[in-house]
């Protein structure tokens, strides 16, 4: 019942959700229809200021430029400059330049154009006088009344503006034109103005230009040092827009190539073409509609809360008698028939609901009382069976293992008894008299090679029948551990240095630096480790090589691996290969790998085997850690209560972890046991 309410959701909160939706969704729709008017209002204001800025600066340019205008044009009426008297006309331009240092170069020129004057501040020789009859300024400043133009870069860096205006002579009733006074102005004072009325801050800036987009100048800048370089000029985004517009005045958002916007206006300087640039980032430029809609999303997030705890309230007062009620629906689907809750039964459909409710309580409390009567007897009788079925199975089980365990023993015993007493003293005769007969005919010289090979045939199967006997007096004994602590990786040295290895076998060994220390019987070891290496080399008849690894694993355990690149086992023989007598080849005890499981198990391990197709087989051995600190090495026979852990190998690298028990990858042919 209590997942199905889950699942529909709590009524207090549908309440809720309608109320909120009822209350906060118009709210809201207005409120962010407010916001968006108020936004664009304060941007479009935004904008005006900007062009305001713009609008302002270009006017004080052009009376910049017009200063120095009527500077030149005061100085061309005084006296001695209409008439060409150069001494008098030195004498009031250096009052001129010391009055106003803007002016960097100021030149007298008569009407044919030739220079008679030529002042400056810069001048290392006296300068060479020049003609000017064809040049713009001269031309213009007696055709039109005056001249402005020729940017250019004084020392290649200060922008400079050239100024003319004729020489005037009254006389006769009209002024007679004897020349015209130039003047280079030094436009630095324009980059000091915007940097005072533009500090530099973030991206904010203003700065005038002229020319076209291609070949733009960079007249002044609120950064003097953007104006003072031989290339300056605006980045070409921002020089595409203010350049390219027919309109005198405008401005808008422009994308920088950091994908930073800006809020840029423009407005045309008057009578020189030149524009007047002002920008500013737009979080800067919006600050005030950003702090507006921020208080009016405060606003709102107010109203939202202070619904959000009325609704609460209102939901929570109808919702009361439901929660009760599904409170003790919850008690009594738990069976806390006597720890109902008291319900209110109100004069509605809710207190109907209530009073059916509790009489279906009261019939359940009776149904469940005999329920739980019969699950009780169920329980009685079921557990008395299942004690007796778990006792009997545990009688035949101990029968049956007990039955089993004594008649293989008594087998193996029998089998050892024949073998020791009836075949083995035989066959040390044969051998004796095989060696007594190949001395004795050596000796006489008449030893026939054919004779000599079937006399090594005797010798072979007598040793192959010591062999046969020999594992199965081992199989068959059960004598007493001699464990002592051994260095893992020095026995195993030792062991290898001893094996009679065929010439075809390599060996590869990989063992752990650690040199982890083992509580072994070395002999009993030593047969099972050799009774790997001998199985692995008969299965690699021509070419092939046996690998030796040992590895310290976690939690006490360490594992020597033996392993071959032989064919590797089919899954048919592998479940199989650890049981006696059980071999597949023509000739054998079945006893090698039975061997090599008693010993591991005697010694507490574990062996696992991991077999491949064309990857050959590989036995793990899994032994326990010796502990220098346990007085006395576990009792023979008996595992440890740990496990030893389910690692992967170290060889090879495309074998799995091992099982708990022997298991198969496909493989074609079968290993010897």
């Amino acid at each position: 019942m209590p997942e199905a309410a889950g699942g529909r959701g709590k009524l207090a909160y549908k309440f809720l959700l309608w109320f909120l939706l009822i209350s906060l969704a118009p709210m809201g729709v207005v409120g962010w229809h407010l916001i968006d008017i108020s936004q664009s209002v304060l941007k479009e204001e935004s904008l005006r200021h900007q062009q305001s800025l713009a609008v302002g600066f270009a006017e004080t340019v052009s009376n910049y430029i017009s200063t120095f205008k009527t500077v030149l044009t005061i100085a061309s009426r005084l006296e001695g400059f209409a008439t060409m008297d150069p001494v008098k006309q030195e004498r009031h331009l250096n009052r001129v330049m010391q009055q106003h240092p803007a002016f960097l170069e100021v030149s007298v020129f008569d009407a044919s154009g030739r220079e008679t004057v030529h002042m400056g501040r810069f001048l290392s020789a006296v300068p060479q006088m020049r003609n000017f009859a064809d040049e713009d300024p001269f031309r213009a400043a007696l055709d039109r009344g005056e001249y402005a133009g020729g940017l250019a870069r004084f020392q290649g860096l200060y922008p400079t503006l050239t100024l003319a205006v004729p020489i005037l002579e009254s006389g006769a009733g009209q002024a007679v034109k004897r020349g015209v006074l130039l003047a280079k102005i030094s436009l630095n004072g324009l980059s000091q103005m915007l940097r005072q009325e533009f500090p530099e801050k973030g991206r904010s800036q203003a700065a005038v230009v002229a020319g076209d987009v291609r070949d733009s100048f960079l007249v002044a800048h609120s950064n003097p040092n953007e104006a003072f370089k031989a290339d300056a000029k605006l980045p070409e985004e921002i020089l595409k827009v203010i350049l390219t517009q027919t309109a005198k005045r405008g401005g808008g958002e422009v994308e920088l190539k950091d994908s930073t916007r800006v809020l840029g206006a423009f407005a045309e300087v008057k009578d020189t073409g030149w524009i007047v640039y002002v920008q500013q980032p737009t979080e800067s430029a919006y600050l005030a509609a950003t702090q507006m809609k921020g208080q009016v999303l405060r606003v709102l997030l107010w109203v939202v809360v202070i619904t959000l705890l009325l609704s609460l309230a209102v939901a929570g007062h109808i919702t009361q008698p439901i929660r009760a009620l599904q409170q003790a629906a919850e008690r009594l689907t738990a069976g806390r028939f006597e720890d109902l809750p008291e319900m209110t039964l109100t004069n509605d459909e809710i207190g109907d609901l209530a009073q059916s409710f509790i009489q279906m309580s009261d019939s359940l409390k009776e149904k469940t009382g005999e329920l739980l009567h019969a699950k009780e007897e169920l329980t009685k009788y079921g557990r008395d069976l299942e004690r007796r079925v778990e006792s009997r199975t545990r009688e035949l089980k101990a029968a049956q293992d007990e039955l089993i365990k004594k008649e293989r023993l008594a087998a193996i015993g029998q089998m050892a008894s024949v073998v020791g007493h009836e075949i083995r003293n035989p066959l040390a005769v044969i051998n004796n008299s095989i060696f007594f007969i190949k001395t004795k005919m050596t000796k006489e010289g008449t030893l026939d090679p054919k004779v000599e090979r079937h006399i090594s045939i005797i010798q072979s199967e007598v040793k192959q029948a010591n062999s046969i006997i020999d594992e199965i007096l081992t199989y068959s004994r059960s004598r007493e551990l001699k464990p002592e602590a051994t260095k893992l990786n020095f026995w195993v040295e030792e062991l290898l240095s001893v094996y009679p290895f065929p010439a075809h076998i390599a060996v590869e060994k990989n063992l752990d630096p650690r040199d982890p220390v083992v509580y072994i019987d070395q002999d009993e070891m030593k047969q099972a480790v050799r009774n790997l290496i001998g199985n692995g080399i008969e299965v690699m008849p021509t070419q092939g090589s046996v690998r030796i690894a040992t590895a310290l694993l976690e939690k006490g355990w360490v594992r020597l691996d033996v392993g071959d690149r032989g064919p590797g086992i089919p899954p048919d023989v592998l479940e199989k290969i650890f049981t006696p007598f059980y071999t597949t080849k023509a000739r054998g005890t079945g006893l090698g790998l039975a061997v090599v499981k008693k010993v591991i198990d005697r010694h507490g391990g574990r062996v696992d085997v991991q077999t491949a197709v064309g990857q050959g087989t590989l036995f793990s051995l899994y032994l326990p850690l010796h502990d220098p600190n346990r007085k006395e090495p576990p009792a023979a026979g008996v595992r440890q209560s740990a496990q030893p852990p389910i690692t992967a190998p170290a060889q090879p690298a495309a074998r799995t972890e091992p099982p708990q028990t022997a298991r198969a990858l496909p493989a074609t042919r079968p290993q010897g046991t």
